[in-house]
């Protein structure tokens, strides 16, 4: 059974940094993409970063730019999203997500965890 488990979420306040975890299961993560999605509270779910299934080429988008790095291992089957400068607009759950090319659409998708929370706040 495929299974994405995300971890490292909680509450960091403003300007700190967390590690974001996606471990796999039932599947080798290495034959995909993996991209990493976030939804606030009454938002729709917004596309932050995605890494080649080489690893070699990385996106990011606009609203976390240089501050999230993402980065994946095939030793461990995992992939990971490191959050520094942390800022208030940044909470939400955080979703890894996989597919066999890098999208910033939710939809292109196919396999997704349950997602890891992640607050900013003093």
């Amino acid at each position: 059974q495929v299974h994405l488990v995300e971890s490292g979420g909680g509450l960091v306040q403003p300007g700190g940094s967390l590690r974001l975890s996606c471990a796999a299961s039932g599947f080798a993560l290495g034959n995909y993409a993996i991209g990493w999605f976030r939804q606030a509270p009454g938002k729709e779910r917004e596309a932050l970063s995605c890494i080649s299934k080489s690893g070699g080429k990385t996106y990011y988008t606009d609203p976390v730019g240089r501050r999230f790095t993402i980065s994946r291992t095939s030793a461990k089957n995992s992939a990971y999203l490191e959050a520094n400068n942390l800022r208030p607009e940044d909470t939400g759950v955080y979703f890894c997500t996989a597919s066999n090319l890098c999208s910033a659409f939710a939809r292109d998708y196919d396999f997704w965890g349950q997602g890891t929370q992640v607050t900013v706040s003093s």
